[in-house]
């Protein structure tokens, strides 16, 4: 975004080794709705770049870092682009290195992505055991996507198990509640959606990591809460969680006709 010049030159210090700044990954009508901190802007000398795939850089020595909220990189992906070298280059990244637990991590991720649930709970499995999984908001991703697996293996106990200890391994973020609730919302259980939808709505904070899911802030949550209180009846709760998702999309047709219906039913109720 512009003035990102300006801004380096205003901070920036002999002494500084990285720059982290604001990195908007995914952007809708321009609105970014995952962001974090990133760090490609370094001092020209003693870094290198390390991994086949999901490149980062290395720096020989200690480093300074600073951080920045003013200087903005927006990603627009290419989506015409393939993704199909991710998963053999990742593999050879952890053949490469097996203690690497970023890589494992996302090798585990994108066997997910592709399908593959036995080898993603393998990998994911293998990705928290090792020593320097230390990382509690990955270590979260980690059992999620696991949840996610079982779930597609129909397997749902261990789907809610692993989202149990996703909450216990990091009860400050928003997104193993929200899956919860969205799991809940998949055998009707309203009860369940609401204990887990209430607990998220009450986590204000939205932690600038590449960990964040588009779901956990978008209307996805007041969404399921008004179809959760309209199932047991409460219709001023429904209502309420109805329009409080038009606020975050109000575009959302669906939405806006559970709305019309949740405030026809009142009406009937009072007559």
């Amino acid at each position: 975004m512009p003035g990102w010049r300006e801004e380096i030159e205003k901070i920036w210090q002999k002494d500084t080794t990285r720059l982290r700044y604001i990195y908007n990954w995914y952007l809708e009508n321009d609105i970014p709705k995952v962001s974090f901190y990133s760090e490609k802007i370094h001092c020209r000398n003693n870094f290198r770049w390390v991994n086949p795939v999901h490149e980062i850089l290395k720096y020989e020595g200690e480093e300074k870092q600073i951080y920045t909220n003013n200087l903005i990189i927006n990603h627009y992906p290419d989506r015409s682009k393939s993704r199909s070298n991710y998963l053999p280059l990742l593999e050879l990244s952890v053949k490469e290195n097996p203690q690497n637990d970023r890589n494992m991590h996302y090798l585990g991720r994108e066997y997910m992505y592709y399908g593959k649930w036995n080898e993603a709970i393998d990998t994911l499995i293998k990705h928290l055991k090792l020593k320097t999984a230390t990382w509690k908001d990955e270590r979260c991703a980690s059992m999620r996507f696991i949840s996610r697996c079982y779930k597609n293996l129909n397997r749902f106990d261990e789907a809610e198990m692993w989202l149990k200890k996703a909450i216990n391994e990091a009860p400050y973020l928003r997104d193993p509640y929200v899956e919860m609730a969205m799991l809940k919302y998949a055998f009707e259980d309203y009860s369940g959606i609401i204990e887990y939808g209430e607990k998220a709505l009450k986590i204000k904070q939205n932690k600038k990591t590449y960990i964040n899911e588009i779901f956990s802030w978008d209307e996805t949550i007041n969404d399921l809460l008004s179809l959760a209180y309209f199932n047991i009846h409460d219709i001023d709760k429904a209502i309420k969680n109805a329009k409080d998702a038009l606020k975050i999309n109000s575009q959302n047709e669906r939405i806006k006709e559970n709305l019309k219906i949740f405030k026809e039913t009142k009406k009937k109720i009072e007559k």
